[in-house]
């Protein structure tokens, strides 16, 4: 036990209203081209905040307290204006709002048309708009939708509208983490579902990063024509973040040797499955940092004071990465190992705070009382 020191129709789900209530990606244990940037005043679901001023050397985490506890298989995080919480769980297929003060739970309901099985079910979240967009894994396939919130107490989830579909589904490797970045655009990080030949084949959304307008067309300067691939010859991406300039980056799973960090370029080719970790093979990218698959099994990443900050699933503590532009201006450093178990999703949330969330109840971890949590930290 843990505890805290802190484009097609959908598959035939209904299309019903959720009112309002009064995993992981590690089975298998286990630089790239700047693409043009626009100004970060554009609105971002991941962590675009910070400073360019270089980070200290070493960093430091402190557990400010619990938001709240009592999650069952949490995933998917996202901040409302005003600062409340949505969080998915996996399993169980639903949505709920956390009070960000008070952490008190609304739950939304369930979305219709998730099924959950293995590392799939509802993913990653992320808001725009007045609308909630989720990946969840549907009974043909991954895909995204959208729904319509207002964000109010008694406001509700609409029908869930599809934004994309098609993106392969398995037992694992289901990837799920989606966000919009500084330049409006929606991406999306998705697994080969086991099936490593998927990552290398671009006609397939499997095993790729990808670059969407909000409804789910290929967005404007992409590398191939007529597709919303942005980089492939991914294994299983969890963690999307973009840094004070700009730059995005992604954490991955490896299989049975190296986890990654990279630096996403656009049309990059990140090596999966002829390149696990730092190869050195032409044509294709290492990545920025990598660890043994037992240190980390990344999930969500997030940036704030000059660092990316990782959340580790198996290897139980939440990694610090300072960068000094594309490059890494220190070794990785590790807090919390070990305290407060699997963790699998970090947000940043302006300045110094973080939040993260622990995935105990994923079927993978040893649930205690509370289990799960979102804990509130503050990082330098």
């Amino acid at each position: 036990m843990k505890r805290p020191a802190v484009l097609k129709a959908l598959g035939g789900a209904a299309a019903l209203v959720l009112a309002a209530g009064c995993s992981s990606g590690d089975a298998s244990p286990g630089g790239a081209e700047e693409r043009p940037r626009t100004p970060p005043s554009a609105s971002t679901s991941a962590s675009a905040s910070g400073t360019a001023a270089p980070p200290p050397a070493a960093g430091r985490v402190t557990v400010a307290g619990t938001l709240t506890e009592g999650l069952k298989s949490p995933w998917g995080l996202a901040e409302l204006p005003g600062g409340d919480l949505l969080v998915s769980s996996r399993d169980e297929r639903t949505i709920t709002r956390i009070d960000g003060r008070t952490g008190a739970k609304t739950p939304l309901g369930e979305v219709p048309g998730v099924v959950p099985g293995g590392e799939g079910g509802l993913l990653g979240l992320a808001v725009r708009d007045g609308r909630v967009y989720a990946y969840l894994t549907a009974s043909s396939d991954n895909r995204i939708v959208r729904m319509r919130y207002g964000g109010g107490a008694g406001d509700r989830l609409g029908p869930p509208e599809p934004v994309l579909t098609g993106i392969p589904k398995g037992f694992t490797h289901n990837g799920g983490r989606i966000a919009f970045g500084p330049d409006g655009m929606l991406y999306a990080g998705t697994g080969e579902t086991g099936e490593t030949g998927l990552a290398q084949d671009r006609e397939s959304l499997g095993g790729k990063v990808l670059r969407m307008t909000p409804e789910g067309r290929p967005a404007p300067g992409n590398p191939f024509p007529d597709s919303v691939v942005y980089s492939y010859g991914h294994r299983n991406v969890q963690g999307l973040a973009w840094d004070a300039d700009g730059r995005l980056w992604a954490a991955e799973f490896g299989q049975n040797t190296w986890d990654e960090l990279n630096l996403v370029g656009a049309g990059k080719n990140y090596g999966w499955p002829e390149a696990e970790g730092k190869a050195g093979k032409r044509g294709f990218e290492d990545p920025v940092a990598q660890w043994k698959t037992s240190e980390a099994s990344p999930s969500g990443i997030a940036y704030a004071r000059g660092a990316i900050w990782m959340a580790g699933l198996r290897g139980e503590r939440l990694w610090r990465v300072p960068l000094s532009g594309a490059e890494r201006s220190g070794e990785p450093e590790a807090f919390l190992e070990g305290g407060h178990g699997r963790l699998r999703t970090v947000l940043a949330t302006g300045g110094d705070r973080l939040w993260l969330v622990t995935s105990e109840t994923d079927t993978r971890g040893t649930p205690g009382p509370g289990d799960d949590r979102i804990l509130r930290l503050r990082v330098g």
